[in-house]
């Protein structure tokens, strides 16, 4: 349903006409001065970060896997500047935020596990600034975070996290077709709380409820309209069922977008590929452990989800 709409969006803004004309009405729509004068300076970069980024996604579709990381992380690069463009018309405002905003900690130790790895979030750079201006999100409380929270962020990558573990970190609550949030009482229990406290909190993240009732087995709400793709943690769409996930604890728990998750890991991957070439080579071709169906399954959702999902979000400023 809605990959198509974005699809025809993503074409209709092939051009220098249409792109000005989306900008101009982003900016004005959010009040910035200038707006006419602005998406006419920025029009053409605009456009050029969004050919740019298709043009990583595309090769990264016949790249072997050896070097797909370093294209996808930059394709996703290119694609959030373009979404950055529209709410910040002077972007990059300094140079400081040309640093990608993220570190990675030496290595590489006996029995390295790219599953327990961790990032360092930095103060400055593209991740700490598209997380606040895209998503009006502060990472930095967070300031380092593991590889395996991170892909307890991704519904499509949850299923093997439970086949691994015997538990899913996400659980389905509803259909993006549908007006309807279905919670398992079992939440009740792993967020610790009573039905009244558990609906309040969740009041925050989700449309209005309507109306509710209880089954045995089941916390059932109705909402005004379906959840979107644009919508961020706790509430997760997997494009592959369009389906709308949910922490299945308190530990799970984020207000994350999950987008901040695929830059994260993309960043990590990267790097890994270009500078740690004998582990990474023995991970592709040896087999090793359980990094590697994690990491494969990982780059082939990410190369189709991330840019449906900033497609999304310039979709949906229309």
């Amino acid at each position: 349903m809605w990959k198509k709409e974005v699809n025809d969006f993503l074409t209709y803004l092939k051009s220098v006409e249409t792109s000005q004309t989306f900008l101009s009405r982003c900016y004005h729509t959010n009040k910035l001065e200038e707006a006419e004068t602005k998406s006419y300076q920025n029009c053409y970069r605009f456009l050029y970060y969004l050919e740019h980024g298709r043009t990583f996604y595309e090769t990264s579709r016949n790249a072997p896997l050896m070097v797909k990381p370093i294209l996808l992380f930059y394709g996703m690069v290119h694609l959030l500047k373009a979404c950055l463009l529209t709410k910040r018309p002077d972007y990059p405002e300094n140079t400081s935020l040309l640093a990608h905003g993220v570190s990675t900690r030496k290595r590489k130790k006996q029995q390295y596990s790219f599953w327990k790895d961790e990032v360092k979030i930095q103060h400055n750079g593209l991740f700490p600034y598209f997380s606040n201006v895209l998503f009006q999100i502060d990472p930095l409380k967070d300031r380092k975070i593991a590889m395996h929270r991170l892909f307890a962020h991704i519904p499509e990558v949850s299923r093997l996290i439970q086949f691994h573990h015997g538990s899913t970190p996400l659980i389905k609550i509803g259909s993006c077709q549908e007006n309807q949030l279905r919670f398992p009482l079992s939440c009740l229990d792993t967020y610790h709380v009573t039905e009244t406290a558990f609906l309040s909190k969740m009041a925050a993240f989700f449309p209005p409820f309507l109306a509710k009732k209880t089954t045995k087995s089941h916390l059932i709400v109705d909402i005004p309209g379906p959840v979107t793709p644009h919508s961020q943690g706790p509430v997760f769409f997997d494009w592959e069922e369009e389906s709308i996930f949910f922490p299945s604890g308190r530990e799970q728990f984020t207000e994350w977008h999950e987008i901040m998750a695929h830059y994260l890991l993309l960043y990590n991957l990267s790097m890994i590929c270009r500078y740690e070439t004998e582990w990474w080579g023995d991970l592709l071709h040896s087999l090793p452990n359980e990094d590697h169906p994690f990491i494969v399954h990982f780059l082939q959702i990410t190369a189709d989800k991330v840019p449906f999902l900033l497609g999304w979000y310039l979709y949906d400023q229309q």
